[in-house]
């Protein structure tokens, strides 16, 4: 009985070394017809890695052949579908320099774009790789006008505008949490004055008010009515945006107190 054990263990060893030897001396021969048909196979059968390597083996052999752009696109989109996205972006940032004419330009094209987008971070870390995805988005929508992945290109440009938004919102807004409600105020109208259209932008207002009142409130007696003037505008300002927020009710209380003192 251990005999027999020893002996199927080996049998199956040895089956597994066959099969990674096939795979091995395919890839490191130079037959083409056996590289090309064997990358197409794992790449069919979701084995996106292995075929990666092979498109890649190939991509010297096939150079100037009617198969090169074939095995340089195939190369990216295997290593998109296995989610090395910072590959994939190289792998089609080189297909579209090479073959821009190419029948899968424009698939490489919009997938760089969605690479660049996956290699984004939260809204809280650095945001250089956001604004380099939201060039190469418009980029792509520019020369693209009517693709057919503009209702997704528009989702990525929104999510990665919001981020934008809210990093510079929260940033301003830490002033406001120190309590440097001067800091504050000017930091979170500088928000606005960058971009009107911040997604925060009744928020930015309210925060602005909140940071002029409690200025005023904790200023000495002689320059409280001065800076209480200012909290006036801006609560002018925000319930003129915004007549119907949830912050009206706490703003009206503060204007009446102000008006009361």
């Amino acid at each position: 009985m251990k005999v027999l054990k020893i002996i199927i263990i080996a049998l199956v060893m040895l089956s597994l070394a066959a099969c990674k030897s096939q795979y091995e001396v395919v890839k490191e021969g130079s037959d083409v017809n056996a590289k090309y048909a064997l990358a197409f196979e794992c790449f069919n059968n979701g084995k996106y890695s292995k075929a990666a390597e092979l498109f890649e083996n190939m991509s010297v052999l096939t150079n100037g052949t009617e198969r090169d752009d074939t095995v340089l696109y195939y190369w990216g989109l295997s290593n998109y579908r296995a989610q090395d996205y910072i590959t994939a972006e190289t792998n089609f940032e080189n297909f579209l320099n090479k073959f821009p004419r190419s029948g899968f330009a424009e698939s490489a094209h919009f997938l760089r774009t969605d690479c660049l987008y996956n290699a984004t971070y939260r809204w809280e870390l650095d945001q250089t790789p956001t604004y380099t995805a939201i060039a190469a988005l418009h980029e792509y929508r520019r020369n693209y006008p009517g693709t057919v992945h503009a209702a997704a290109c528009a989702r990525m440009l929104d999510d990665l505008n919001e981020r934008l938004d809210r990093k510079a919102y929260e940033n301003a807004k830490i002033y406001y949490t120190m309590e440097d409600y001067r800091a504050a105020r000017v930091a979170l109208k500088n928000v606005l004055k960058d971009d009107a259209d911040n997604i925060y932008r009744e928020d930015v207002l309210y925060y602005t008010a909140m940071a002029s009142y409690k200025y005023a409130d904790l200023s000495v007696p002689s320059k409280q009515r001065e800076r209480f003037l200012v909290f006036e505008d801006d609560y002018y300002n925000f319930i003129g945006e915004y007549p119907e927020s949830k912050y009206r009710k706490e703003l009206d209380s503060l204007h009446k107190k102000i008006k009361q003192k």
